[in-house]
């Protein structure tokens, strides 16, 4: 990751420059890629029955 796209991602999280010295490169991917998935809501729409579970 460059130090640009590092920051960008912290401005769509709403990161301050303040708190980045708290947040690792690591926890602002994670950050990002949670916020990806929240604005995905039928990535989440269908819950395992226990059949499911059972074949897994």
């Amino acid at each position: 990751m460059t130090t640009p796209l590092l920051l960008l991602r912290a401005v769509q999280l709403g990161v301050q420059i303040g708190e980045m010295d708290l947040l690792t490169i690591g926890t602002i991917n994670d950050m990002y890629a949670e916020m990806s998935n929240d604005e995905n809501s039928e990535a989440f729409c269908t819950l395992a029955s226990q059949e499911d579970m059972d074949r897994f």
